[in-house]
């Protein structure tokens, strides 16, 4: 009974790594998994002063920091709704979420609070600063005096402060546990609703699957209040005794290599951007030379050059890690290909926000290149075609992990899930004879091509973005014609000193050797270079819908 209970991995957790290191801010403060515990009962003290109910909506809205994890597993382990808001949005689309899910209180950034007005989320009874849990605004004078006394009325309750104070109340599987809005790729944010039974079917498969062992090391990259890196950066590590570093600057590649090498991670969760930005500046450029081109072609060289670059590649990542476990988007191709060739322990995941977010995944022993692993555990995949493995369709999944619908929009639930209980993903895919995903596009970017064939942008942008100078792409349709909107690696070009007359010319050449590597139905009849990054999702997708016109005036 218990085991199937989320909040019984969290308590059972801080119980047996008591002393255990749990929770850090890079340069900061450490928290130990007593520390937090303490801190948790803490927030339930005030949770209960200020009237604070089971089911009530707690909102979370700040860079990702230890305070951020601690106030989100205190939300969850005192019965209340935890929304994560990205920090990144803007004050209209954060006033507008805690509305919309009638949030009564909010955790707060200071940065984020100065730029927000009250008087537009007129619900909001509370707000606590992130950085240290001071009051920044209230409607009841309780919640100020609780503060002032917060010391003394923990005391009160717990003397001695043990192990054994530590009891969470079993949660139930169909129960709410947060709600979290994603943009996606509309302009229009939905509520994800995720059960318990959905946080505990994606901790229980990490628990038993991914290998975090207690005291080992991870840094985290990705945002909270995204379900990747909510579930795999802080919920799971968590739950397993695994040590958490929180980056509160804004995470570059130059500041995750300061980090790595300082911190030396055993394990590392990432989107491709990342991975592909160190694989595509450090290392692929040395392997254009002519004498380890010659070298690879032999034999007894070829392994031992292998070895030697995968421990260089290796060694970038903070030298003492045993997987990097990427999600969120495709891998790029070649830098796909090279990683395989050089047996590097990298696996990539496919998940959604509304499954909590885990669909595939595989152990980096067994993983198949361009793939997506095999469906996780409690979950199955379904593809909508009449040939799964050689015909590509709509992906289906059903099982534990998927939501219990859209807060508020039961129209958008309907449209998701099916009347026998299939969620529609939007994306496509095929699935090989070995039960092996391998993801294809977004049904809603599929571009029919003049003859009736499908084309799929994605993978045409996966062919431009391996080529020199271009850091991402994305292809359109207009007219009939296929047209490519590309950000070059300004960071390399300006290294090179690529001249804005050389860089045009460098980049149709590009147009033309990505044409030679694709049919002739999706040839790029025109490229354009764009000279800002693109608009980005939470999980660092492209937002699509705002270039699909870039050429109608052009």
């Amino acid at each position: 009974m218990m085991e199937t209970s989320f909040l019984y991995y969290i308590e059972h957790s801080i119980k047996v790594h008591w002393n255990h290191q749990a929770l850090s801010d890079y340069k900061g403060t450490t928290h130990t998994y007593k520390d937090v515990a303490r801190a948790i009962e803490k927030l339930h003290i005030l949770f209960e002063k200020g009237g604070i109910r089971r089911g009530d909506k707690i909102a979370l809205c700040s860079r990702n920091m230890a305070n951020w994890g601690i106030a989100f597993l205190a939300t969850l382990s005192y019965g209340a709704v935890a929304v994560p808001i990205l920090h990144e949005f803007k004050p209209e689309n954060i006033h507008h979420i805690i509305n919309h899910s009638e949030a009564r209180m909010l955790f707060a950034g200071a940065p984020i609070w100065e730029e927000l007005n009250k008087k537009d989320m007129p619900r909001l009874e509370t707000v606590i600063k992130m950085e240290d849990y001071t009051i920044l605004h209230h409607i009841d004078d309780r919640m100020a005096k609780t503060k002032e006394r917060l010391e003394e009325l923990f005391t009160q309750k717990y003397p001695r402060f043990s192990p054994d104070d530590v009891y969470y109340e079993t949660d139930k599987p169909e129960e709410l546990a947060l709600i979290n809005y994603t943009s996606g790729t509309t302009s229009s944010s939905k509520g994800v609703m995720l059960s318990y039974r959905s946080m505990w079917s994606n901790l229980k498969y990490a628990l038993d699957e991914m290998g975090y062992n207690p005291g080992e090391r991870l840094v985290s990259i990705l945002t909270m209040a995204h379900m990747y890196g909510l579930a795999f950066e802080l919920i799971y590590p968590f739950a397993s005794g695994t040590h958490v570093y929180f980056i509160s600057k804004m995470p570059s590649p130059k500041v995750i290599n300061e980090v790595f090498a300082e911190v030396k991670p055993n394990l590392i969760v990432a989107v491709p951007l990342i991975i592909e930005k160190i694989i595509k500046h450090r290392v692929l450029p040395q392997l254009e030379k002519f004498h380890i081109k010659l070298f690879l072609k032999i034999p007894y060289i070829s392994r031992r050059l292998k070895n030697s670059i995968r421990h260089k590649i290796i060694n970038a990542f903070g030298g003492r890690f045993k997987l990097i476990a990427i999600g969120g988007a495709a891998l790029n191709f070649e830098v796909e290909k090279f990683l395989s060739a050089v047996r590097f322990p990298y696996t990539v995941g496919y998940g959604m926000t509304e499954c909590g977010p885990a669909i595939s995944y595989d152990d980096w022993r067994t993983f198949k290149a361009g793939s997506c692993g095999k469906v996780v555990d409690r979950m199955e995949i379904r593809i909508n075609s009449s040939d799964a493995e050689n015909i590509v369709g709509e992906i289906l999944v059903k099982g534990t992990n998927v939501m219990t619908g859209y807060y508020k929009n039961p129209e958008a639930t309907r449209k998701a899930i099916d009347s026998k209980g299939w969620l529609h993903t939007g994306d496509l895919g095929i699935i090989d004879k070995d039960g092996y995903l391998f993801i294809k596009g977004r049904s809603k970017n599929m571009i029919l091509g003049p003859s009736g064939q499908n084309i799929y942008p994605e993978e045409i942008e996966d062919r431009l973005n391996a080529l020199p100078y271009v850091s991402e792409s994305l292809v359109v349709e207009h007219d009939g014609k296929l047209l490519a909107l590309v950000y070059p690696d300004y960071e390399q070009i300006k290294k090179d000193k690529i001249l804005p007359e050389n860089l045009k010319k460098i980049m149709d050449e590009n147009r033309k050797l990505a044409n030679t590597m694709l049919p002739a139905y999706s040839q790029i009849a025109r490229l354009k270079i764009q000279e800002t990054e693109f608009e980005k999702t939470p999980k660092k997708s492209i937002k699509r819908y705002l270039y699909q016109d870039v050429y109608k005036d052009t």
